[in-house]
């Protein structure tokens, strides 16, 4: 393939969008870290006769690396117009895709992984899916499809082998009318034979094979790729271009290239030489060394052959072996461990590597050729990168040698603390050996090596040497912890932040090293080494990855389709690839792609640029600006737009934003509040009154699909069309025709799917869409407008971060009596949609989380305020719950509080406080909270609440540094607008001649399958099957003034006017069927057009009228609850911040369900979703408002090991129930202050991460690290100074 002028692209990364049109492979953030874009490779080794299969993220992998190989992508697998695969048509069916975005990556994880093991274990499920990203499903179903093909399956309750319907949850059966657990028939399942697969091409057989390779060239305008045909070939190439990298995974250098714009000249790509792929076993005279030709082997090889090692050698000699293998596990997910080498890992020495210390502590040594051969160590100054340890530019590893342990007395252990548990580079590690004299437990040898604490890996040199010769006791590590300090110096200013934190875990690491090794002296002499309290056991160990389990229930109707569990109509689209998103649309003439810009014209392939002066009607429209003017108002604000005849064109032209600062109280809209009773004259009754403040911050949607746009300019009339993802069409077609000044009727907008939304195409999709529309109005020629990651999470924002402030007063016994409570939301610098149009945003935010600020509770006395703050931050906007899930935890918390100090339990006063009876908000609506008390009573006793908090209680006795705490959180959450016309829906249905059926509403699908149930409610009305029924897409042509599709309401409002229509339809044809009431349907259609009645009919819901006067204070602001209650149970490290989610239940009362499998999908996507915005997701922030998070290495989501370990669920649940993991964190971190002496009244804000769970946990180790005085350190753990936070 040609490489376009001044362009590396085509070159560089896979993208078969305008050349092959393979769409299948998605892109989400070009970096390797989602799995989106996960291909199988398969290679042929000459040497062994076989074929080797393993994944890859396609976004890295070099084109010109290809030469020799076989990929296969989704399209590859199955297709609808051919055949389906097993894998396809099982995470289809079982519901393993909301958006379908990250599916084919899903699909090409697990086919992978049978192509290598066709009966694989459910360990090897999850192994395999956790380079894999998603936003939507929770990921059971996803493991759940792929746990099918394992050898044999039984029910999922704790793997009991008994029915779960027999156990705790059975008796629900008898309770609840028709329940079922069965999403899915696995009858309907075809079987996988592997003798279906494709061959492997025999050309490639005869390629390798050939004796006579051929150095290799692809040349480019700017770029050379050489690959050498030998070793000998490699050493000149790399003599002459002694500055060429070598190109071997691509997962350093394909980053750097991308995000960072590094160019080279020439690569060289070693890539397959049989020299660099060994490993053998050799004994240089002192012991046993393993030796790997590593320049092309794989991370995943090197992982095999370690195994191999461990079980063929004595566990004492292979201790550093086992390290590696231990971090392997959880390094990247399994297609960059297939990608990445360790040659190419040991050379770049990143500062987080987990492996090379490891290496280091265990004595390891690089071999490097050039002219001649050399050896160096691989130990401290080489990790630092000190000069005279350095490689030669002309020099490449040839081989890695790893020293058997040499006597029993020798430990070599990793440590490491991320903010997720796999696939996330690590806060801090630490690596660690020490041998002892014989018969000793005097130190003869120590080495300590940290990571992410400085630019390299540090060697603490001097602290081992102070520490040589001493014994391995309590003063020791005392001594050692301070010295490791102050040997070991992050600045404040740090990259990274969390310098505290940071420093802790160096000796809290350091601390479970010294455990762990007294724990192994003890092992060898218990007598002359006593081992360590079994309080402190539970320190030695990580947490276990495990597979997953849970059951679902939900109840059922008859044989209607509205009631049952229905695949999404997507689905089997979705799994082939083969559903149509806005970038894998055709190639159009004379496109051009937009990037946002701050500077010039004058580079190859820009057509032109847009700014403020092009926009021909309102550039300020309603408060949002579409480009800046004058001045810029926030980091991330479009200055400009570039149009280019290429994407890298447009890319390249787009550089270099500017920085705002910041500024401070400034609200976008008046105060909101609410009030019933007499809050000040309560306070004067109560026994005791607390006051507090809630922090909790914001949440990136990271929808797998960025913002899309094509806008595509008419001829004539000034007419417009726009093909994007967005939740609210009608709020496009709005902004397009006021920039463009010109009637709505000039502008369509088309929405047929879009990957991911949460919230976050509600607003952003009508700005992004003027700028695009601007821009295709002015060149006369298709605009393609498709975001990158960084610059997606950095215009669009996300969820407003919230302070919350109380002060509540109560009686001893926990009755709360009075509240006063306090709101600051921040909304950026817009209010992101104004009142006029209503799209939800920072005024709206402030409505919701005032109106829904009582959450679950009756206080007779409540007041509540909330004001959206104006800063020079890009505008927040709509997520998912909407400003539910941030204000309810203040609620939660001030509870707990309460609790705290009335010494109850909080469930206790939970449910003291909570609503018994028929009641009123404070707002004066009127509602029954009978379903809440029934899902709080179900939830505490299917749990199992009081055993397994008795069991926690008794785990936190017999544990030190780990804790277990477990929380139980109510909900009653309304649903819809306050505003009427914005619940109002309308809907077009076609009956054809042939009796088929096209349906069209004003509802966007979004993943959550509201096409699919709208077929199914038009399948009831109309008493036909649902094949009989279409639904093609949204469109302001067809169903015009559409409102927008959130709040889970789209199913509501757009399932009442497809009702509505075809009822009608249904009045026109009841003559005709009332005549033949044997017909068929077909038969009654044709008879209808013969009689000239018409088979057309629109519908409409006039909607729920809802309303709320702010002046009074009060009115019918929601039209229904809905109802639930979430139990879930943590561990946490007090050591390190981790957490390990062990068990979560969920009920809910949704009222009735049109499709459960969906629902359940939903319920499971929000909890985890929700789970972590409460935990691991951070955005993170310079002073001058720059975002430093943008992309999945910065900003961590859930991954497929993060969900529980056990997962029940009845019912529909929303985003705040995992809220309840926050709060059972809050629960395990309260148990280990109480054990320290420390105030049992804390704070503990939202998201609870590792830095915040470790930093509120205070010891000795925290003391040390704030410079309070600590005594030595001690089993017994005894500080010096008891005035703790």
């Amino acid at each position: 393939m040609p490489s376009l002028p001044h362009s590396d692209e085509l070159i560089f990364f896979v993208n078969g969008r305008k050349v092959i049109r393979l769409t299948g492979t998605k892109y989400f953030c070009g970096g390797g870290g989602c799995g989106a874009c996960t291909v199988m490779m398969s290679r042929y080794n000459s040497t062994t006769k076989a074929i080797h299969h393993y994944p890859a993220t396609a976004c890295l992998v070099p084109i010109c690396s290809l030469y020799g190989a076989a990929v296969t992508t989704v399209e590859g697998v199955g297709s609808i117009k051919t055949r389906i695969h097993p894998v396809q048509e099982r995470l289809a069916k079982c519901h393993g895709m909301q958006c379908g975005f990250c599916s084919p990556g899903m699909v090409m994880s697990i086919y992978t992984l049978l192509r290598n093991h066709q009966e694989p274990t459910p360990e090897q499920i999850t192994k395999a899916l956790a380079g894999n990203l998603c936003r939507c499903t929770g990921y059971r179903p996803i493991v759940e499809s792929g746990k099918t093909f394992c050898e044999s399956t039984v029910c999922e309750l704790k793997g009991s082998g008994k029915c779960c319907m027999d156990q705790e949850y059975g008796s629900l059966v008898n309770r609840w009318e028709k329940m079922c657990t069965k999403l899915y028939n696995e009858d309907e399942f075809q079987p996988l034979d592997p003798s279906q697969e494709p061959i492997f091409p025999s050309e490639l057989i005869r390629t390798a094979e050939d004796p006579n390779k051929r150095r290799l060239t692809f040349q480019g305008e700017r770029t050379t790729w050489i690959t050498p045909a030998t070793l000998n070939d490699l050493l000149e190439l790399k003599a002459n271009f002694p500055k060429g990298p070598l190109v071997m995974g691509n997962t350093e250098l394909g980053p750097s290239i991308k995000f960072k714009n590094e160019f080279h000249p020439v690569f060289i790509s070693p890539l397959g030489l049989p020299e660099l792929h060994f490993v053998n076993t050799t004994d240089d005279g002192k012991h046993l060394l393993f030796q790997i030709r590593c320049a092309g082997y794989s991370l995943a090889q090197l992982n095999d052959a370690l195994h191999f090692i461990v079980l063929e050698q004595p566990k004492e000699e292979t201790k550093t072996h086992r390290a590696l293998l231990k971090h392997l596990r959880t390094l990247a997910g399994a297609q960059i461990r297939n990608m990445a080498t360790l040659g190419g890992h040991v050379v770049s020495r990143p500062n987080f590597s987990d492996l090379n210390p490891i290496l280091a502590a265990g004595n390891a040594a690089i071999n490097l050729i050039s002219k001649g051969q050399q050896q160096i160590p691989l130990n401290g100054p080489f990790l630092e990168r000190s000069p005279e340890a350095d490689l030669k530019s002309e020099e490449i590893v040839s081989s890695v040698y790893i020293p058997y342990s040499a006597q029993s007395r020798h430990f070599v252990f990793g440590l490491r603390m991320a903010q997720r548990q796999e696939n996330a580079f690590a806060i801090v590690n630490a690596e660690m050996s020490v041998k002892f004299e014989d018969g000793t437990n005097t130190i003869k040898e120590l080495q300590m090596f940290y990571g992410s604490v400085g630019p390299t890996t540090v060697s603490a040199s001097q602290t081992c040497k102070q520490l040589i010769g001493r014994q391995w006791d309590n003063q020791m590590l005392s001594d050692a912890c301070r010295w490791v300090l102050d040997e070991i110096y992050i600045p404040p200013a740090a990259e990274g932040g969390m310098v505290e934190y940071r420093r802790t875990l160096i000796i809290s690491l350091l601390f479970k090293f010294y455990l762990k090794v007294r724990r192994g002296l003890d092992q060898m002499d218990p007598q002359k080494f006593p081992n360590i309290p079994e309080k402190f056991m539970s320190a030695l160990e990580d947490f276990p990855i495990e597979t997953r389990q849970g059951i679902q229930m939900f109840q059922v109707g008859g044989q209607d389709p509205v009631g049952h569990p229905v695949m999404h109509q997507s689905a089997i689209k979705h799994t082939t690839g083969e559903a149509v998103y806005i970038d894998d649309m055709p190639c159009i003439d004379q496109e051009l792609f937009l990037a946002p810009i701050t500077k010039a014209l004058a580079l190859p392939g820009v057509v032109d640029v847009i700014t403020a002066e092009d926009v021909p009607g309102d550039n300020n429209y309603q408060g949002e600006i579409f480009c800046a003017q004058n001045e810029v108002i926030c980091m991330g604000q479009v200055v400009g737009t570039v149009a280019a005849d290429t994407y890298a064109h447009a890319r390249e032209a787009a550089k270099k934003p500017r920085i705002i600062t910041i500024e401070h109280n400034l609200f976008l809209s008046d105060e909101k509040k609410i009030e019933q009773g007499n809050v000040e004259q309560a306070f004067k009754y109560v026994d005791q009154i607390i006051k507090g403040e809630v922090h909790v911050e914001e949440q990136e949607h990271l929808y797998m699909e960025t913002s899309p746009i094509l806008a595509l300019p008419k001829e004539e009339d000034k007419e417009m069309v726009l093909h994007l993802g967005t939740q609210y069409p009608t709020r496009v077609q709005e902004y397009v025709a006021a920039a463009l000044n010109v009637p709505r009727n000039r502008i369509t907008c088309r929405m047929k799917r879009t990957g991911g939304v949460f919230g976050g195409k509600v607003a952003k999709p009508a700005v992004l869409g003027a700028v695009s529309a601007v821009a295709a109005n002015k060149t006369g020629r298709p605009i393609w407008f498709i975001l990158e990651r960084g610059d997606d999470m950095l215009i669009t924002a996300g969820r407003h971060p919230l302070l919350g402030k109380y002060k509540i007063g109560f009686m001893n016994n926990g009755v709360i009596k009075a509240a006063d409570v306090k709101y600051y939301v921040n909304g950026g610098c817009t209010p992101d949609e104004c009142e006029i149009s209503l799209c939800f945003a920072s005024t709206q935010v402030v409505e919701f989380i005032v109106l829904k600020s009582e959450n679950a509770y009756y206080i007779p006395n409540f007041r509540c305020r909330g004001s959206a703050c104006k800063t020079n931050l890009p505008s927040n906007t709509a997520f998912r719950g909407f400003g539910f899930p941030q204000g309810t935890v203040v609620v939660e918390a001030y509870i707990i509080a309460v609790a705290s100090q009335c010494n109850l339990p909080p469930e206790e006063v939970k449910e003291i406080n909570m609503h018994k009876r028929i009641s009123k908000t404070a707002f004066k609506q009127t509602f029954n909270p009978e379903p809440l008390r029934r899902c709080w009573k179900e939830c505490l006793e299917k749990s199992s609440f009081y055993a397994r908090k008795l069991a926690a209680e008794e785990f936190n006795k017999k544990n030190y540094w780990q804790k277990r705490g477990l929380a139980i959180v109510p909900m009653k959450l309304s649903m819809g607008i306050p505003t009427a016309y914005y619940n109002q829906a309308a809907a077009l249905v076609h009956i054809y001649l042939d009796g088929s059926v096209l349906v069209t509403h004003g509802g966007c699908e979004l993943g959550q399958g509201l096409y699919t149930k709208m077929i199914q409610v038009a399948s009831h009305e109309l008493n036909i099957p649902q094949s009989y029924i279409h639904l093609s897409e949204t469109s302001t042509v067809t169903v015009p003034n559409g409102v927008l599709t959130s709040g889970s309401m789209g199913t509501d409002i757009n399932g009442k006017a497809v009702q509505n229509v075809c009822q009608t339809l249904m009045a026109h044809l009841h003559p005709i069927i009332r005549k033949n009431r044997k017909g068929k349907w077909e038969d009654w259609i044709a008879k209808a057009f013969e009689d000239s009645i018409s088979l057309s009919a629109t519908g409409y819901f006039k909607g729920y009228q809802t309303n709320m006067d702010w002046e009074k204070g009060e009115g019918n602001a929601y039209p229904y609850y809905v109802y639930g209650a979430a139990y879930s149970e943590v561990e946490v490290d007090c050591l390190t911040g981790a957490h390990k989610l062990l068990r979560t239940d969920i009920f809910m009362d949704a009222a009735f369900s049109i499709n459960p499998a969906l629902h359940i999908g939903q319920i499971e996507g929000a909890f985890i979703q929700g789970m972590g915005f409460y935990t691991i997701e951070e955005l993170k922030y310079s002073p001058e408002g720059v975002l430093y998070s943008r992309s999945p290495d910065d900003y961590k989501i859930p991954t497929v090991t993060e969900i529980p370990e056990e997962f029940y669920g009845l019912g529909e649940a929303g985003m705040f129930l995992g809220s309840s993991v926050l709060f059972a964190i809050y629960d395990a971190v309260a148990a280990a202050r109480r054990e320290r002496g420390l105030a049992k009244t804390f704070v503990l804000s939202s998201p609870a991460t590792p830095e915040m769970i470790r930093m509120t946990c205070v010891d000795q180790f925290t003391d040390m690290v704030r410079e309070v005085p600590v005594v030595v350190i001690d089993f017994q753990v005894v500080v010096s100074n008891q005035n703790k936070i």
